[in-house]
């Protein structure tokens, strides 16, 4: 379980997080909404520590985090360790295969013997639908197929988080749906999993809990069911705004 406690963080004079308090349980998908520069990918960051927060406490399982206090290397990467970022841009090595791609991560810094690293890359790639393409290049995938290289990527690291930031966001609608549906399955699979993303229809598929962030204050934090039912004013305009209900 990751839990927040009065988070706050400010780039220049613009406080960007403003006393965040929530809680991401595990085995279970978070979508994290709201508008443009509401705060949501600097949130997602903090998690992984991308960002470093000024203040408030993290408790990170059966450990707990001073911000104020500053991290030390150790806790830095106790906390890396176990959470893995999937982002907009898929950030593949050009001049590698799909396979080593996958295996990168564990040969280098699990120190996994490569037998083993490239058994389960292989799994990964048919579990993402894609047993076909472990010995092609980036440049030879469509942006689908890229991130869905990523998120094998990243699931062989073998993360008890996975942290998502808008990972459909430069793709169109097809391709979208590609990703999607891996993300679906990880998500009844009960991968924890906390996701940025600016589709409803997604959100509404895969949610458990939803975070509504604007201004950085959280305005919803509560069940899937709640947030798309809720009366709130300012929930419903931006759900209407985003499914296009008003045009």
């Amino acid at each position: 379980m990751l839990k927040l406690e009065n988070l706050s963080k400010t780039f220049g004079e613009h406080r960007v997080l403003d006393g965040i308090s929530t809680v991401f349980p595990e085995h279970e998908t978070t979508v994290v909404l709201g508008p443009s520069g509401s705060g949501k990918s600097t949130l997602l960051r903090s998690l992984n520590l991308l960002e470093r927060p000024e203040a408030g406490r993290y408790h990170f399982d059966d450990e707990l985090f001073d911000f104020g206090k500053g991290l030390s290397n150790k806790e830095i990467l106790s906390i890396r360790k176990r959470t893995e970022m999937v982002f907009q841009e898929y950030n593949l090595f050009p001049h590698l295969t799909v396979l080593k791609n996958i295996i990168e991560g564990p040969t280098q810094v699990l120190h996994e013997a490569k037998d083993t690293a490239q058994k389960r890359a292989q799994e990964l790639l048919v579990k993402v639908g894609l047993g076909d393409k472990a010995d092609a290049y980036p440049s030879q995938l469509s942006g689908g197929q890229a991130q869905r290289v990523a998120i094998a990527r990243a699931l062989a690291m073998q993360p008890k988080y996975i942290l998502l930031d808008e990972p459909t966001s430069a793709l169109d609608p097809e391709l979208e749906l590609e990703v999607l549906k891996v993300l679906r399955q990880l998500a009844q699979e009960k991968q924890t999993l906390i996701i940025v993303t600016h589709n409803m229809a997604f959100a509404r598929e895969v949610a458990a809990r939803v975070l509504f962030i604007e201004n950085g204050q959280i305005l919803f934090d509560g069940p899937k069911a709640e947030f798309f039912n809720t009366k709130k004013q300012r929930i419903v305009d931006f759900i209407s705004a985003m499914t296009f209900e008003n045009i």
